[in-house]
Formats: C-alpha cells, structure tokens, sequence
C-alpha cells in the first residue's frame, strides 16, 4: 500500500462525499478516485480492497466528526451546569450541519453494516467506545447527571440529528434550538 498520508486523507474525504450523495452501492474505488480528481487506480493503491475502503472511510468520519479542542476548551471555561450540556449539544449539532456528508456517510456505513458482519463489529466498537468516552467525559467533567443522563441525551441528539439531516421538513429548521433546549431540560437535571 503507497504511504501518502495526504493523499489518503483526501480519498478517505472523497470516499464520505461519495457515500453521502450515492451511498455505501456507489462506494466503488473508480468513482473515490473520480470524486479525489485523481488518476483511476489511484484508490486501489491505497486500500486494499472494498472492505478495506468502507474500514478506513468510517475511521475517517469519526476523525472530521470529533470536536475542535479550541473551541471545547473555550465551552468547558463555564460553570459545570445544564447551560453548559446545552451549549455543548448546539456546538454539536453545528458540528453536524457543518459536516453533513461525513454524518450521512456514516448512515450508509451503519446500513451497510447491517449487511456486512466484519464492518458491524468495527462500527458496534467505535460507537461503543465513543459513547463510553463521552459518558466517562461528561462525569469527569463533573456535568450535571449520571450515567443514563448521558445514555438518553445520546438517544435523543442521534434522533435530532436523523430528522435534521435527512428529513428537515418533518422537524422545520426555525425550532432546532428550540428542540435542543428542551432536549437539554427535560434530560440533563438542575446542578
């Protein structure tokens, strides 16, 4: 495989838009290259097979999905409360709207999962461990809530964000803080 970690990135970032648009039965290496504006074949020297692709492509989106630390540290200056789990779901949901064929690829990659054992292990423990992360972040942080608290705002943030990206008419664009808000209150309880 050629080590051109720039060039690998850049087909990892065309492989999302490719997912995203044509999902996980377009992700073929002719049309990563097409979307990279590079040489067809070039994707094939730099993952092995479809398989291969699909592992690395879901690694990436966890990668351009994960919060800028500037901006976390700036958020984690506040009181450890409720405004603060809610400023950090806003910060996430503008991170998914910023991002929204890295979250849709990863749609299609939880889709294709269902049809491919080896690319659901890998994706059941990323999610799990990403998940287990985020509730060990919150109660080390000394957020309000406990183990659950995040559980439910997990559950309720992935629906959000389902409606939001895929279907934006059901929800309407003008409530999205709103829903936030109340998401926040009604889950997360009072310091």
């Amino acid at each position: 495989m050629v080590q051109n970690p720039a060039r690998r990135t850049a087909l990892a970032d065309a492989a999302i838009e490719v997912l995203a648009r044509e999902g996980a039965r377009g992700l073929t290496f002719r049309a990563v290259d097409g979307q990279a504006g590079v040489p067809n074949g070039t994707a094939s020297n730099y993952f092995a097979n479809r398989d291969h692709l699909l592992h690395q492509t879901a690694r990436h989106i966890h990668e351009r999905l994960t919060p800028d630390p500037a901006i976390l540290a700036e958020l984690l200056r506040a009181p450890r409360d409720r405004a603060l789990v809610t400023a950090l779901m806003h910060d996430l949901i503008r991170r998914i709207t910023a991002d929204r064929a890295g979250y849709l690829a990863m749609l299609e990659l939880r889709l294709e999962a269902t049809r491919r054992p080896d690319l659901r292990a890998q994706l059941a423990g990323t999610v799990r461990d990403d998940l287990e992360a985020n509730i060990a972040y919150h109660l080390g942080e000394g957020l309000p809530g406990d183990r659950e608290t995040v559980l439910v705002l997990y559950l309720a943030m992935t629906g959000l964000i389902l409606e939001h990206l895929t279907l934006p008419e059901v929800l309407g664009a003008d409530g999205l803080a709103a829903l936030i808000d109340t998401i926040v209150e009604r889950t997360v309880p009072a310091a």
